[in-house]
């Protein structure tokens, strides 16, 4: 079978390690499971690890429609500088005192928690975010100055792990974030470290949850190397689960108008997250997941005449578990 017709069609998530970039773990994958279609969502910087969810097959299409709006981090913020990168990668910029009331418990809970919220938020200069084509960081990186605007962000929770003094006395404090997608933490550290009168910098990051997936469902990625796609069908995640939409289950008839993309009948579903799963009548416009067995054959939207469909995968997305 040819390397871009490989027949696997799935979710993984990666426990990404540091020192690669997201595309370079897509390069591995690629190698590892001989499949040419392979993509991620959520980037993660080269120093960070963690969970990064990769799409094989035809469920790369599947990848820009996973509720993974919601992102949980823990991250170490070192106060004493800032660098070019607002990350431990970049040069220093700025040295700043440190004060002491930085290794109170209490003062830091409370400095944390101030900022859950709504937030305008400048991504750093060494970004991924595009400027008239060109990357920001290859524009930074080639000596120009960068000037990105603002965005909204959210912060859903910040709390204390907790503190250190370095011996070159610089703080750290290790704390966990929820936040909402397009959050940089790198940012969040720079902003912080000038709220409390000094200067701050990202140490490390590791992403731990993305919507509903959390690190408990995430393969090393040497160990998927070293097993090769045999490995996938005990370490795929469920499209349905990570989606985050209901479930409406096909019989066999209506597999095969699904395969097809027609329409069929609203049917019931069930919502994956609720505590007991009763079923009921989609709403107007809802989305929802089409499930046989266990695979997801696409996500339609309910309209007044029926299902209508917004995207089919006719072989199925492997791993749905009911």
């Amino acid at each position: 079978m040819r390397r871009n017709a490989s027949g696997i069609s799935c979710l993984v998530a990666i426990d990404k390690p540091a020192g690669m970039t997201s595309h370079d773990v897509v390069a591995h994958v690629r190698r590892a499971v001989g499949e040419r279609r392979v993509g991620h969502a959520g980037t993660l910087d080269p120093l960070a690890t963690g969970l990064l969810v990769v799409g094989i097959g035809p469920a790369t299409r599947l990848l820009g429609m996973l509720s993974l709006s919601e992102k949980r981090y823990e991250a170490c913020i070192c106060f004493g500088k800032e660098t070019t990168t607002d990350d431990r990668a970049g040069d220093t910029s700025r040295v700043a005192s440190v004060p002491q009331e930085l290794l109170n418990e209490n003062f830091a809970s409370e400095a944390l928690g101030a900022l859950v919220g709504k937030h305008n938020q400048v991504p750093p200069a060494y970004s991924a975010i595009s400027i008239e084509g060109r990357r920001a960081y290859a524009r930074a990186r080639a000596g120009e100055r960068v000037v990105l605007a603002p965005r909204p962000i959210q912060i859903y929770d910040a709390r204390l792990l907790a503190l250190d003094k370095q011996p070159d006395g610089s703080i750290v404090w290790r704390c966990e974030f929820s936040v909402s997608k397009g959050t940089y933490i790198r940012s969040l550290a720079r902003d912080l470290g000038r709220k409390l009168q000094s200067a701050a910098y990202l140490l490390s990051l590791r992403r731990i949850a993305a919507g509903s997936l959390s690190l408990d469902a995430c393969v090393p990625l040497a160990k998927l190397e070293a097993k090769g796609a045999p490995l996938l069908p005990c370490c795929c995640v469920d499209p349905a689960q990570a989606a985050g939409l209901p479930v409406r289950l096909l019989d066999a008839a209506e597999l095969s108008f699904a395969v097809c993309g027609k329409r069929i009948s609203a049917g019931r579903v069930a919502d994956p997250a609720a505590e007991r799963r009763c079923a009921r009548t989609p709403r107007d416009h809802e989305q929802v997941c089409l499930v046989f067995e266990d695979r997801l054959y696409g996500i339609w939207e309910a309209r007044q005449e029926g299902l209508v469909c917004k995207v089919n995968f006719p072989g199925g997305v492997s791993g749905v578990r009911q």
